[in-house]
């Protein structure tokens, strides 16, 4: 068969499949023995990036994150015989990526284009551009390296000074050459491992699979609180870094604006904003005011886009790719936990993700469970929010960080029972409740302090008692005084303000 697109066929039938059936984003394909579940292949002549999410025998269930139409019968699939990874290295941090970490800005510059044209292959870091490499003095030719240690540092802009090289996990050996400090590209190779009488390369840049959480010595419990600048979370409901919370609420409560206030306010050092299956207008609101924010350091004034890394994955993107977007953001989270930094990941919405889930798995045929979700849509979100998380961190010097991960939640009609809401519930540790009736009534943030709570305020009582003596009693006052209020307002409504005592 010619090709038909503008990618030439590869070479070998040993590494090729052949398309048996289309159906949405998800495609299946035979010939495929030998392949992995989650292994990496190229769809059809325009080399489509899929993910197989099935095996079979010899056929291959593959879901497509860019748009199937075109795709035939007979076309061939490559396989690649790597799973989906994300690269990491000096450049992610003021950069805009879609779900499979394609850089948007590179792309629209190469393709001359507002859209994304398919099968496009953008590497996800500039391996042109030059970074000042400072290596760390105390390592030395001869020395035994391990994943996790800390071999140089790259100053990356004014607002993220050290940008820390580390050798990548699952890698050891004895330092045979280091590099000079001065320029190089992220490809370049800055230091040479000996392991088993082979040479290792190392350089600034690796690749981390995406649903592999990257390792770590030891979980910590959080005792130092996430500030997110808006008064009632962090008093009355607050949470720590390195935990996990939840924003449910309905359409036009304010959910995407506690999340960009967290983006803007809070005291992480790095912020990873996921707009996973969001209205395309609210990340191009995100796009047009970030730029515009600055913080003050050192008496001068920064971006604070320059400690952002955004993933946009809106509605009109595909449908399969919403998994990868929530999977690709906390990886590149927990790169920036490797370091010893403090980071927090925003995910709107999770949702957005839950919907993708039932849809693929409507197309696989599994059973449904409750309003059409998959059985396991539980154990997904509880994956993905367990890699939350304060750690010390592996490798020297000894460091600590954390990632906490903020799931905004859009249940249909605001009904808290939708089986997504509940399965996040059970989750995380911190839910901030969004009311209806109190946007209604431009009350920001509508946070409702009767549905809302958080599991961390005894462990928080020590940090905040070291500032104020007095604060973890008026703050229960502050609960008792509501949650009176919440009762009265129940008994008004039944019998009337004029039948109530002074």
């Amino acid at each position: 068969m010619a090709p038909r697109g503008e990618a030439a066929a590869p070479e070998g039938d040993a590494e090729m499949g052949i398309i048996y059936k289309v159906s949405g984003p998800l495609v299946l394909a035979e010939q495929m023995s030998g392949t992995k579940m989650y292994e990496l292949v190229r769809v059809g002549w325009q080399r489509l990036v899929g993910e197989i999410i099935r095996l079979e025998g010899d056929k291959a269930f593959i879901q497509v994150y860019e748009e199937t139409a075109g795709l035939c019968v007979g076309d061939p699939v490559l396989k690649t015989g790597k799973p989906l990874s994300v690269e990491l290295g000096p450049g992610l941090l003021d950069n805009i990526f879609d779900g499979i970490q394609r850089p948007l800005e590179r792309i629209a510059q190469v393709a001359q284009s507002v859209f994304v044209p398919k099968g496009v292959d953008v590497p996800a870091l500039d391996h042109k551009k030059l970074w000042e490499y400072n290596p760390v003095a105390n390592v030395q030719v001869g020395d035994i390296l391990t994943g996790g240690d800390i071999i140089g540092t790259v100053h990356e802009n004014n607002l993220f000074l050290e940008h820390r090289i580390m050798i990548p996990p699952k890698i050891q050996g004895k330092v045979s050459w280091i590099a000079p400090a001065g320029s190089y590209t992220v490809k370049d190779t800055i230091m040479t491992l000996e392991y088993r009488g082979e040479q290792i390369p190392i350089q600034m840049a690796h690749d981390w699979p995406v649903r592999e959480p990257r390792p770590c010595l030891e979980k910590l419990s959080g005792n130092t609180p996430l500030l997110t600048g808006q008064r009632v979370l962090d008093s009355l409901f607050p949470t720590v870094q390195g935990g996990t919370c939840a924003i449910p609420g309905a359409f036009g409560c304010g959910k995407t604006c506690i999340s960009q206030a967290l983006s803007k306010y809070s005291n992480s050092q790095v912020i990873i904003y996921v707009g996973c299956g969001e209205r395309g207008n609210e990340m191009a609101e995100v796009l047009t005011e970030f730029p515009e924010l600055t913080t003050v350091v050192n008496g001068q004034e920064e971006g604070i886009m320059q400690r952002t890394c955004l993933v946009a994955n809106t509605s009109n993107m595909p449908v399969a790719a919403r998994e990868a977007s929530i999977y690709t953001g906390i990886t590149l989270g927990e790169y920036f936990r490797d370091m010893g930094y403090h980071v927090a990941m925003m995910a709107d919405s999770t949702s957005r993700w839950a919907e993708a889930l039932r849809e693929i798995s409507g197309r696989l045929a599994e059973m449904p469970a409750d309003s059409g979700y998959p059985a396991y849509l539980g154990a997904r979100l509880a994956s993905f929010y367990e890699r939350a998380s304060r750690v010390r961190c592996v490798g020297s010097p000894e460091r600590e960080g954390s990632v906490t991960i903020v799931g905004a939640v859009s249940p249909p009609g605001g009904d808290f029972s939708d089986p997504v809401t509940t399965s996040t519930m059970s989750i995380v540790q911190v839910f901030w409740g969004l009311d209806k009736k109190l946007a209604q009534r431009k009350h920001f943030p509508s946070v409702n302090w009767t549905t809302s709570f958080s599991k961390y305020i005894r462990a928080l009582e020590p940090f905040f008692d070291s500032y104020d003596p007095e604060f973890s009693s008026l703050r229960q006052k502050i609960s008792d005084i509501l949650q009176q209020e919440a009762e009265l307002t129940d008994i008004v409504q039944l019998v009337g303000k004029d039948s109530l005592s002074e």
